[in-house]
């Protein structure tokens, strides 16, 4: 099966998955590592779903997920990155800004991705070397300058300890821009800054889940991401700060942050 072909299939699993997301009622959160670490019976439900689908397709199919501790070897040949709902509490809190993620790795490297906003029936999808593009239509990062450019971040809520660095970081990023966005869906801000409506997007950390298909449609958008030091983002499992932007304010503020 082509690349294109398993972005195909990517996009008509969230889709049908996105018909549990939409419809949701009485949603009850359970506490995974902490109060703002939950999950619902939804994010199973989408989880199980799209690796029934995808499996359907590709019986040799891995998979890397975020819920029920699914964690296949990251080398496979056919590896499917899943975050089944990024931005959980906001599905809880009826705040309608989540989404459905998912990525094609093979052998280490990130292939294909596709992030699906049901509530703005927003698809951004990428191909390795195809350029980016929100419901078909191709998007780019803008060149606005860092002063006059919405910056998106996250507080690493799972990470209380880095509070403090957090917030001194969005102090200085505030200063330095715009204005601040913080929206609670790591995956959705790597798409608002592939499509041009925020500079950057930066947090002290994140999961393989939460930034794999985004940081591949924001580098296909022409994004520069990097973890906040500008080392190249790891892929092996591990929770990275990231840094993701137009090139112009992503250096900008990488100097903004050393002083």
């Amino acid at each position: 099966m082509s690349t294109a072909e398993i972005l195909s299939l990517i996009r008509c699993a969230e889709r049908e998955a996105a018909e549990l997301m939409l419809h949701a009622r009485s949603i009850l959160a359970e506490t995974k590592t902490g109060k703002r670490d939950v999950v619902t019976e939804y994010d199973r439900r989408v989880q199980e779903l799209l690796m029934r689908r995808l499996k359907e397709a590709l019986p040799e199919a891995a998979f890397f997920c975020e819920e029920n501790m699914q964690r296949d070897e990251l080398a496979a040949e056919t590896l499917f990155i899943i975050d089944p709902i990024d931005g959980t509490m906001n599905f809880v809190h009826g705040f309608h800004h989540s989404c459905i993620s998912v990525a094609y790795m093979s052998r280490g490297t990130v292939l294909a991705g596709a992030v699906y906003n049901p509530y703005l029936d927003e698809m951004f999808t990428a191909e390795r070397g195809g350029g980016a593009f929100l419901n078909g239509k191709a998007i780019h990062v803008t060149d606005t300058p860092l002063a006059d450019s919405l910056i998106c971040c996250g507080t690493s809520p799972y990470s209380p300890e880095r509070a403090d660095q957090s917030f001194d970081l969005m102090k200085k990023a505030f200063l330095a821009g715009l204005d601040l966005r913080r929206e609670g869906a790591a995956a959705l801000d790597l798409c608002t800054v592939a499509a041009g409506r925020a500079g950057a997007y930066f947090e002290l950390q994140v999961s393989l889940w939460d930034f794999a298909a985004g940081v591949l449609i924001a580098e296909e958008a022409g994004a520069v991401c990097s973890t906040l030091d500008g080392s190249p983002l790891p892929y092996d499992g591990s929770r990275p700060t990231i840094l993701a932007g137009s090139r112009q304010v992503v250096s900008a503020l990488l100097r903004v942050f050393g002083e």
